[in-house]
């Protein structure tokens, strides 16, 4: 949600965000137009009021004079209070139908880029920043994750399929293992190491929630929603926007901020719109789990805060020994509610390329007033806006498909990261390899 004061002073800045991003840079004009009938509206409204006030007094006062003509005069007025209330009636209707197109026609419309954004159409025009981490080579033909979780018997997605239908996924023995032990991993390294504090957080939420971090009304199609006595419900399609709101409708002393949240949750997103990508295995899945990191900051410090985001999501792949590379998003291929992305992707030997595995967003001020989230700066000071930023620490699913792929051996067995072996240490599921590390052991059959 923008400032309404851009809309009415500047909305060319507004029409070249919009056009930055793909999107019709008439939208803002035909807001503005909006907001300017509406703007009529209420005056004509408040000129009714003041009319019918003033007709109303003279009735009153006609009306203490019991002779006839002050009474037939009375009539006069009353006949026109009555006419005056019809029509009152008829520009409130319209000024409400105004207002709640304007509502949404300004949702509708997405954050403005911050100026260290490259311009850009799609993830071609997007900048690498930096690599980390050099790829491996390997003298056999290397398998993908599908390949490998079928062979080893620890991924099943044509049983998944009987129960749930497609894009669903059965993790066995040493997969369930080593997804539980990555969640364990990253919220220990959170919490412990970067000061995030953890949450569990609930798993529906209202179209109040959704709206606040953007990805209502606009996306829609997107989510999964429930109805139950007519309580509607919508499955979270990540932990942001549960962490996000939080603090929504609240005003927050300076002293609570900056706030960091981590939450592991499962996820659910319909993925409209994408059919035929990535459909073979678990990258794009309907449900899949993830640890989020949310924070809420003031204006000054958001974007020192968002590369220390990024850093902490850099850090669990860099402890697990996966390459990866770090991306800044170009205007047309941020998400709707970002001011600034970069985006993590490791590398995928199967697909010889990287693969984005976290995307960690500076929203400056969208979602908080779209959620009502301020703070107060100092005791005789007015509330402003805060800053929130979210990020995956990691994507858990993906993760396990990196590890899989980059530490799969010639025999067909898959080597785990050392950092993870106090978190498997005892497991049935694993065994130790001739390096020393664990590796997945086959389910037997």
């Amino acid at each position: 949600m923008h400032d309404l004061k851009l809309l009415n002073e500047n909305p060319a800045l507004l029409e070249k965000a919009l056009a930055s991003r793909g999107q019709d840079k008439n939208l803002a004009a035909q807001i503005h137009k909006l907001n300017e009938r509406k703007k009529q509206a209420l005056q004509q409204m408040e000129t009714l009021r003041a009319e019918r006030n003033k007709v109303t007094q003279e009735i009153a006062k006609l009306k203490r004079n019991k002779d006839a003509t002050s009474q037939a005069e009375a009539e006069k007025f009353m006949q026109q209070s009555r006419k005056l209330g019809e029509d009152l009636k008829k520009i409130e209707d319209s000024l409400r139908s105004l207002e709640s197109e304007f509502t949404h026609q300004a949702l509708t419309l997405p954050n403005i880029p911050h100026s260290s954004v490259p311009t850009g159409s799609s993830s071609e025009d997007n900048t690498v920043v930096r690599h980390w981490g050099e790829p491996a080579t390997f003298n056999f033909q290397v398998k993908d994750h599908v390949s490998l979780g079928e062979d080893l018997g620890l991924l099943d997605f044509e049983r998944a399929g009987k129960i749930s239908g497609a894009r669903f996924s059965l993790y066995f023995g040493a997969a369930a293992a080593l997804e539980r032990a990555l969640i364990q991993f990253m919220l220990d390294l959170h919490t412990k190491n970067h000061g995030y504090m953890e949450v569990i957080p609930p798993f529906m939420v209202n179209r109040n929630s959704l709206i606040g971090t953007g990805n209502l009304p606009k996306f829609e199609e997107d989510l999964f929603k429930t109805n139950n006595n007519d309580k509607e419900l919508f499955m979270i399609p990540t932990a942001e926007v549960p962490l996000t709101n939080i603090y929504s409708e609240e005003i927050l002393s300076h002293k609570t901020l900056p706030a960091y949240f981590t939450a592991y949750t499962p996820c659910f997103r319909s993925e409209a719109g994408s059919y035929g990508k990535d459909v073979r295995g678990l990258i794009r899945q309907h449900q899949f789990q993830k640890v989020e990191l949310v924070k809420i900051v003031t204006p000054e410090t958001s974007y020192e805060e968002h590369e220390k985001m990024v850093a902490d999501a850099e850090k669990v792949l860099q402890l697990l020994e996966l390459p990866y590379r770090v991306v800044l998003l170009c205007t047309g291929d941020m998400g709707f509610s970002a001011a600034k992305t970069y985006d993590l992707e490791v590398w995928l030997p199967s697909q010889q390329n990287y693969r984005e595995i976290s995307s960690c967003s500076n929203c400056e001020d969208f979602q908080a007033r779209r959620a009502q989230i301020r703070y107060r700066p100092g005791p005789d000071e007015k509330p402003r806006f805060v800053h929130t930023l979210n990020g995956s620490g990691l994507a858990v699913g993906r993760t396990l498909i990196a590890i899989m792929e980059n530490y799969q051996t010639e025999s067909g067995t898959i080597r785990i990261p050392t950092v993870l072996d106090r978190y498997l240490e005892g497991s049935p599921y694993f065994i130790r390899g001739t390096k020393g590390q664990l590796e997945m052991q086959q389910r037997l059959k």
